[in-house]
């Protein structure tokens, strides 16, 4: 059976591609247990960011064109809200914790251990530039879970309550903007991330 054909069989052929070039290419175990933090941090980063792109760029302007051809004889937003976005909201949500978490023991790796956490969160001993990034995350982190997530189940229905029509649109707009605050910060947060070990 080709394991292309299933996303679980493609991501288990990508993660033996990786360990192929950590051992292959680089310093072996010892090497990869040094990069391994990192390299799922930005493995979760990755996901986060491309399905916070996926929802701004794609999903909110698509449920808005399938909203004005409902009336039209259009398919309408169901199958997106249905189907699509909690799955969606799940991945991102829990990439975003990886991320976050993952990050934090990233710091702690490059900085000898806690120590380099409050380093990097109080931009001492040259982890001003990561520390900087570990702060946008945390307030990215912050808006997923706290702004985002909680207002998403009420437009979708999945906290099992009924809201009215006022209490929706008022959790589409803090949604909407809780998720554009995502998107400007994620542009200077990446460069940061690069950017420290890239010689900014």
């Amino acid at each position: 059976m080709n394991p292309l054909l299933s996303i679980k069989g493609t991501i288990a052929v990508g993660f033996v591609l990786a360990l192929a070039v950590a051992f292959g290419m680089g310093t072996g175990v010892d090497g990869l247990k040094t990069a391994a933090m990192t390299w799922l941090h930005v493995m979760a980063g990755v996901t986060w960011i491309g399905l916070l792109y996926y929802f701004n760029f794609v999903q909110v302007p698509g449920v808005g064109k399938a909203l004005a051809e409902a009336n039209d004889g259009g398919p309408g937003p169901a199958a997106i809200n249905k189907y699509v976005a909690p799955t969606a909201l799940l991945w991102f949500r829990m990439s975003a914790a990886v991320t976050w978490l993952t990050g934090v023991s990233a710091l702690a790796s490059i900085g000898g251990g806690m120590q380099g956490v409050i380093d990097a969160f109080t931009f001492q001993n040259g982890m001003a530039i990561i520390g900087l990034g570990a702060w946008l995350g945390t307030i990215m982190l912050f808006n997923v879970w706290v702004l985002i997530w909680p207002n998403q189940k009420k437009i979708l229905g999945l906290d099992g309550l009924t809201h009215d029509a006022d209490a929706i649109a008022g959790a589409k707009k803090v949604a909407l903007l809780a998720s554009r605050t995502n998107t400007a910060l994620s542009i200077p947060m990446l460069l940061c991330m690069v950017g420290y070990a890239h010689a900014l």
